[in-house]
């Protein structure tokens, strides 16, 4: 409600443009909660969600030594959403914070940690690409599943990725190549493994679309190998493996790690991609 009274009130000086600003943010708040329920609904149904949820969280484990514990080493999920993957990473005993740019799906996330009485779990609302978020080499690992196509300025995320990473961090970021049509979804499911296989697809395959289709701001930036890794290498990282993953390689896996030595951060933007 404060934001929604926040929007009213930057258009105070006109009624008209109030009222659009709050219908606006109402509408805006609508389909993220939306979202949010349909995502959790899908995360616990569709196998290639879990898949990939498990393959990343086995690589951020395998980049802990075995003699450290997994409470000091903390955790950044960037664009965390609802949540789902964030209480994963805090459940396999990461000290995990997820942040996003759209408080309602924080709200629905902060619920999953009152559920579950996560001590080492925390929420906040921000954009990670909007800068001073969080201070210098603040987090030990950075996740980012599923966003970056959607970002306004995706270049700049990374560059804050990289500033919020210490030295000798590693991050895990996640991106698709291209859009997923429902029709050539379905047949190559059916192809590969049978008509049962392709209507479960459906799952994932008509909410994405659906969400894409009402809240796509910006891009959508599907990027192949070349272009993820040189955008990568200009944030600052070094690309130690890019892989792909999800439901038959549509996307990228990227695993990349910050120098431990004296490294300048890139200005966002720098490249110009």
């Amino acid at each position: 409600m404060e934001q929604a009274r926040q929007h009213a009130a930057a258009g105070a000086g006109d009624p008209v443009i109030s009222v659009l600003r709050a219908v606006s943010w109402a509408v805006d708040r609508m389909v993220s909660v939306g979202y949010g329920v349909v995502y959790d609904y899908i995360v616990a149904r569709f196998q290639p969600y879990r898949d990939l949820h498990a393959e990343v969280v086995q690589l951020i484990e395998s980049t802990v030594p075995p003699e450290a514990a997994r409470r000091d080493v903390r955790v950044l999920d960037v664009a965390c959403g609802p949540g789902a993957f964030t209480t994963v990473l805090a459940e396999s005993g990461f000290d995990t914070v997820g942040i996003d740019a759209y408080d309602a799906l924080v709200e629905l996330a902060r619920e999953k940690r009152r559920a579950r009485h996560l001590a080492n779990l925390s929420f906040r609302h921000a954009d990670l690409a909007r800068g001073n978020v969080f201070r210098d080499e603040s987090f030990d690992r950075v996740v980012n599943i599923h966003s970056l196509y959607v970002q306004a300025d995706a270049q700049r995320l990374l560059c804050e990725a990289f500033r919020v990473l210490k030295p000798g961090g590693q991050a895990v970021f996640v991106n698709f190549t291209r859009r997923v049509h429902l029709v050539d979804a379905f047949r190559d499911v059916r192809r590969r493994a049978g008509l049962r296989a392709a209507v479960t697809s459906l799952l994932w395959v008509l909410p994405n679309a659906a969400f894409e289709g009402m809240r796509r701001r910006t891009g959508p930036h599907y990027w192949e190998e070349q272009e993820f890794r040189t955008r990568l290498e200009q944030a600052g990282f070094q690309v130690r493996e890019l892989r792909r993953t999800f439901f038959s390689g549509v996307s990228l896996l990227s695993w990349v790690e910050k120098e431990s030595g004296p490294a300048e951060t890139p200005a966002a933007g720098e490249g110009g991609l």
